[in-house]
């Protein structure tokens, strides 16, 4: 292990660690919220389901695959130089001490962030996806796409190594998960959308979207408010264990996460203004969200005022590609998290060589960033999509059409979020 950590310090980034469940929580209600009435307890349990499975899953072959930063990994040779592809870790992490050293700190966090990842697709697939499909999806993700690609950013695999290989600046850098957390859940949430396609209803026979509001907006902020404090959390503890920052620099991340989060938040206030006549409070929440997602990447390297910079464009983003996602792609993704965890990560991965000083003052760090997007868009994706296409093949992940109609929370679970109210089906629409 590179990182060293004093008691103290330990015992302050524990604490640290056990700020990122809230984050958990925020996306659980934002997702909730975001979806019909009719399914929103299917959307809470699903959120425990697939935290639960993630944990599971990856304590028993995750981190085997992600490994750490020095420890046993499999190498390929290739022009000369060892490239270290996958971790080697024992399964059902046998002989790793639980205390407060690096490697069972880096587990936890680890641990929390797969159950973040996991919680992404569920906005996409809201409404209409099955628990069990939710669960077996979730098991490959924890078990194979997420090691994997955390494996070659934090476990001291191939795109970390960029830098002390070929010369890219420190090779690929991402402190707090805008690539390995975000990004990865984003583009398993965009397989999920293409596998289940279009809630119905949600397009006409032309193609035109219909606005289907979610059902609670109150939950929805009030999940941006948990994940403002579970962020600060991740962002910090990533910083003092992946990016090798000193305790002190948390100060400095906690200032940058909130600035990123507020100022995209207030760009998509302005730009929702902008194009509706009046802001769109769903819009300007995930640009909240956009904001915090893409901070993560550079949080410890970045001035203040590049923070107000990484939100803005972040804020800026998230409205134009879910309008873009909708409109021009047919793509119907009712949680926003293509456009705020893929698309806000993207950013974020890219504001390190744009607006930090991760890098120093060596250079190909762009590159060395270029080259982690195209590992996430040709790698990652298709992988990810090719898995839950298999799965679809195996174990129909679409909810059945009565279900739909009828809602998740009666069709699956047998009692309604809200059974004192008249809950409305979809009998209005056209499809």
């Amino acid at each position: 292990m590179n990182v060293f950590l004093s008691e103290t310090s330990a015992a302050f980034c524990f604490v640290l660690i056990l700020l990122v469940p809230f984050a958990g929580a925020g996306l659980a209600l934002i997702n909730s919220g975001l979806g019909r009435s009719r399914s929103a307890a299917h959307a809470m349990l699903a959120s425990l389901c697939v935290v639960s499975v993630a944990a599971i899953v990856y304590l028993i072959v995750g981190f085997s695959w992600e490994g750490v930063a020095g420890g046993p990994a499999h190498e390929l040779t290739l022009g000369g130089k060892a490239w270290n592809w996958i971790g080697a870790e024992p399964l059902f992490l046998r002989g790793l001490p639980l205390d407060f050293s690096p490697l069972p700190l880096i587990f936890v966090l680890q641990m929390f962030s797969i159950g973040l990842a996991s919680l992404i697709p569920l906005s996409s697939g809201g409404d209409r996806w099955r628990l069990g499909a939710m669960c077996a999806s979730t098991a490959l993700l924890a078990g194979w796409t997420y090691p994997l690609f955390a494996h070659w950013v934090w476990g001291g695999g191939w795109l970390s190594q960029l830098g002390a290989n070929y010369g890219l600046g420190r090779g690929f850098l991402d402190a707090g998960g805008s690539s390995t957390i975000q990004v990865v859940g984003g583009l398993t949430a965009l397989s999920i959308t293409w596998i289940l396609g279009p809630r119905r209803g949600k397009f006409s026979a032309e193609g035109i979207p219909v606005a289907l509001p979610g059902h609670n907006v109150v939950l929805v902020l009030l999940g941006c408010a948990l994940a403002w404090v579970g962020w600060i959390g991740l962002n910090c503890a990533g910083a003092i264990l992946f990016a090798g920052a000193e305790p002190a620099r948390c100060v400095l991340v906690a200032v940058n996460t909130t600035l990123a989060a507020a100022a995209s938040g207030l760009a998509t206030v302005v730009v929702t203004r902008i194009r509706f006549g009046r802001p769109d409070t769903s819009l300007s929440a995930n640009g909240w969200i956009g904001g915090l997602v893409a901070s993560s990447a550079a949080a410890p390297f970045l001035k203040p005022a590049a923070a107000i910079i990484v939100g803005g464009v972040a804020g800026i983003l998230v409205p134009l590609v879910a309008d873009a996602l909708e409109f021009r792609l047919v793509i119907d993704d009712p949680g926003g998290a293509v456009s705020v965890h893929a698309v806000g990560g993207l950013w974020g991965v890219l504001s390190v060589a744009l607006l930090s000083d991760g890098a120093g003052d060596t250079s190909g760090q762009w590159l060395a960033q270029v080259i982690g997007i195209a590992t996430l868009l040709g790698f990652v994706l298709p992988l990810t999509y090719g898995l839950n296409w298999l799965l679809d093949r195996i174990y129909h992940q679409r909810v059945d059409r009565e279900g739909e109609l009828q809602g998740l929370d009666l069709f699956e679970l047998g009692g309604g979020a809200y059974p004192e109210f008249e809950i409305h089906g979809d009998e209005f629409l056209q499809h």
